[in-house]
């Protein structure tokens, strides 16, 4: 993860040599060549994902395509739209994103929590469902991607309950998820409370260009707001779908998914099939996307 662009881009082997003194380890060598199940951590995970978004922001800054006029990220990827947009300092996020992800995996223990993708059904029919499955336990919507995926999250035996009734509901699918915890739920509330105390110790700059943020899916350029929001996001769900739709109301027409991975980029698609669509994980992705747009 990131190789291409750490052989290639100067400014993105800078991102990555920050990191790994930052961190006080090779970063950079996990991501390049270390053990998969140690990257899987999600205390390693997070500040690796952090890192290659930034590095591929940084090699895109360096050919001069022009800055965009909005940012958003998906659940982590907020930190990373945050970095760049000049609001948090990147050896801070680093260091506040590792700690993120171990608050989050000490929250729940394992097999107390799951996550599940229900596809085919609307929020309002899996907030019912939800609901229904819930029988005192945690049980809702943790990741709203697009009009016909959703993802849910809670205690165990409310999630493969909540599985059952939205598949009665309509459901096309509903697919249990190899994840490490209930993300995004209020079993994550032990993480937020924690991760509160590091976020209040951040310093927070002037935005280069607006954020819309997972929580409320509203733009912001107040630095001040940050803090709360970042805080909220750790159990609040993700509103992406609302979030694109949101900057599509707004005249956006181009969307660059920047990191690894092409999941944004589906999902978007998903969402609005007008717009224009590129992802940067790669030199030739940077390629691609400077003949795209």
């Amino acid at each position: 993860m990131g190789k291409d662009l750490f052989d290639n881009f100067a400014a993105a082997r800078e991102v990555f040599e920050a990191a790994d003194e930052t961190l006080g380890f090779s970063l950079s060598e996990m991501c390049f060549s270390g053990d998969e199940a140690d990257l899987q951590l999600t205390a390693n995970t997070q500040p690796a994902i952090l890192t290659a978004s930034v590095a591929a922001f940084r090699a895109v800054e360096s050919e001069g395509l022009p800055k965009p006029d909005f940012v958003a990220g998906h659940s982590l990827g907020e930190y990373s739209a945050l970095v760049v947009a000049g609001v948090i300092d990147f050896s801070a996020a680093v260091r506040t994103v590792r700690k993120r992800g171990t608050y989050m995996q000490d929250a729940v223990s394992v097999g107390v929590g799951a996550m599940a993708a229900i596809l085919g059904l609307d929020v309002a029919t899996v907030e019912a469902g939800c609901a229904e499955a819930a029988q005192g336990q945690v049980c809702s919507p943790a990741n709203i991607n697009s009009p016909l995926q959703i993802v849910i999250a809670g205690n165990s035996q409310s999630v493969d309950r909540a599985c059952e009734i939205l598949k009665e509901k309509g459901a096309k699918r509903a697919i249990k998820l190899n994840v490490s915890a209930p993300f995004h739920c209020a079993l994550m509330m032990p993480a937020q409370e924690r991760l509160a105390a590091d976020l209040a110790g951040l310093e927070y700059g002037d935005f280069a260009f607006p954020i819309l943020h997972n929580v409320d899916a509203d733009v912001n350029n107040d630095a001040s707001a940050v803090c709360d929001r970042l805080t909220r996001q750790v159990s609040s769900p993700v509103r992406w779908l609302q979030t694109i739709e949101n900057m599509v109301g707004s005249g956006v027409e181009k969307f660059v998914e920047i990191g690894p991975g092409k999941v944004l980029t589906g999902l978007v698609r998903q969402i609005n099939k007008e717009v224009v669509y590129a992802n940067i994980e790669n030199s030739e992705g940077l390629r691609n996307t400077i003949e795209t747009l």
